[in-house]
């Protein structure tokens, strides 16, 4: 099937959801053919050096280029390396500088959302959880601010938690309208070794976007859904009965899985 067949067969959804792209495969050609040839929506990933490197021009570029060609975006604020509620006040000085930064690219995207990581690891912080929860409630509450001034969705993805606690415990004292959570599906099935209910049941009425790709449940592979072990089915059934759905990423890691999970997507008649 050719791109531009697969553009058109696939144009209802991708029209309402977005794609997983790295800001610096975009920005330096890679990726962004794909995306304006095939109408694609990026969530545009902030990892790396490209927020301590790329000169600000540079980001409004490509914001001006979706802009002119109408796609919309979301934003992934960087997760390697940083500590949001940190043991190490020096580290977390650099943290917050880094979301800093990306949270100034509110103003230049105008994405739907920014999905962020709270960087909590069970084996390591749940000690010191009071400690924890403390200064990431200082690391988040100026960002939030920034988020609140742009009308930006900012969304706490889960990663290596194993339990909405944190999240739950997070909603509860920030207690931002324009805060939500994102789930992802990926990090439930390898990290969590749990189904989306739980979490539902506990942080469901804070669901602001979903992370969709597939695993076999031992590594976070980024495979295409339907692919791996986790149910899409019951969830798909789940949003089917909710009035409206939530902001939707998937998070392939190849554009063969990309057209196959739009493929799965599209069967299941989610949009």
């Amino acid at each position: 099937m050719k791109s531009d067949d697969k553009h058109l067969q696939y144009a209802k959804i991708t029209s309402k959801c977005f794609i997983n792209a790295p800001f610096d495969q975009l920005y330096n050609g890679e990726l962004l053919e794909l995306f304006i040839n095939n109408r694609l929506q990026p969530e545009i990933g902030l990892e790396g050096d490209c927020l301590w490197q790329v000169d600000v021009k540079n980001f409004q570029n490509l914001a001006d280029t979706l802009q002119k060609n109408n796609l919309h975006c979301t934003l992934h604020a960087p997760f390697f390396d940083l500590v949001p509620g940190g043991f190490d006040q020096r580290i977390v000085e650099i943290t917050r500088e880094k979301l800093q930064r990306a949270f100034q690219l509110l103003k230049i995207f105008k994405p739907a959302s920014i999905v962020c990581h709270l960087g909590f690891e069970e084996n390591k912080h749940r000690g010191k959880l009071d400690k924890w929860l403390a200064t990431s409630l200082e690391t988040w509450k100026p960002l939030l601010d920034i988020a609140g001034q742009a009308k930006t969705m900012v969304m706490f993805e889960n990663t290596y938690e194993i339990s909405p606690e944190v999240h739950f415990l997070l909603f509860e004292r920030l207690k931002a309208p324009h805060l939500g959570f994102c789930m992802d599906t990926g990090h439930l099935s390898a990290f969590a070794h749990t189904s989306w209910q739980p979490w539902i049941a506990q942080i469901g009425s804070r669901l602001g976007q979903l992370h969709l790709h597939d695993n076999d449940g031992q590594a976070d592979k980024h495979i295409a859904l339907g692919l791996g072990s986790f149910n899409f089915k019951d969830l798909f059934v789940f949003l089917h009965q909710q009035p409206s759905l939530p902001l939707i990423t998937l998070e392939p890691h190849t554009e063969a899985d990309l057209w196959q999970s739009l493929a799965f997507i599209q069967k299941s008649s989610l949009f």
